[in-house]
């Protein structure tokens, strides 16, 4: 767990992947559209990604550990989550408060 909350705080946003997830391929690209350049780690290869993926399904209490969305060095959740704040609005404030972007596209 330690080797994932360390990532997890050395960029304003960090995705931990897989590299044949398609969900984990929906939120990345979500971030790069919204203009953010997130550190991705794709679990399945690193040489320590079984470790970091059974650290991740602790952190977020279910099977699946893939996605996981850092935020500011906080662990914002996955894809349900993910989608829930930006259908909401709230992404993006928390993107730009965090560091991540500055101005969004559609606010210009």
């Amino acid at each position: 767990m330690d080797k994932v909350m360390k990532l997890a705080s050395q960029r304003a946003v960090v995705i931990f992947s897989m590299s044949s997830c398609c969900m984990c391929h929906t939120i990345k690209r979500l971030f790069l559209e919204l203009g953010v350049n997130p550190a991705v780690y794709e679990l399945d290869e690193d040489p320590k990604g079984r470790e970091m993926e059974r650290a991740l399904m602790q952190l977020l209490g279910r099977g699946s550990s893939v996605p996981a969305v850092f935020i500011g060095g906080k662990l914002i959740g996955s894809t349900d989550r993910i989608m829930s704040l930006h259908l909401g609005g709230k992404l993006v404030p928390l993107l730009r408060d965090a560091g991540a972007i500055w101005l969004h596209k559609c606010l210009k």
